[in-house]
């Protein structure tokens, strides 16, 4: 591996280390369905404490995953770019790809019911 292939192997493994979160992928999702959000309504959303979803957000603003942007005395988060929703959708593919693999296992280790 090269420096600069290694370079970028690090870069795209904080990206993905970022979204690595149950709550920071439902953010995400959140935002890429809806739009911006500020984080009084993501915590409503979450139902956790508006410190632990401040962290959350600051780890996605810091990955480049979101932006911030203030209105007032609210601060608002979006996605940086519209390939993160087109990520997430492959995600999506990635799980139907496996479920449809294990159905396949499993049909084939038991046999048709």
């Amino acid at each position: 591996m090269t420096e600069t292939e290694k370079l970028r192997a690090q870069a795209r493994a904080s990206v993905l280390k970022a979204l690595a979160h149950p709550t920071r992928v439902f953010i995400v999702d959140v935002i890429a369905r809806e739009g911006a959000h500020c984080v009084c309504e993501l915590t409503d959303m979450i139902g956790a404490d508006t410190s632990t979803i401040s962290r959350h957000l600051s780890l996605l603003k810091n990955a480049g995953v979101l932006y911030d942007r203030k209105e007032g005395t609210t601060v608002y988060y979006d996605l940086t770019c519209d390939c993160i929703s087109e990520f997430m959708q492959a995600l999506e593919s990635v799980l139907r790809a496996r479920h449809k693999r294990d159905e396949t296992v499993f049909t084939a280790a038991v046999g048709e019911q």
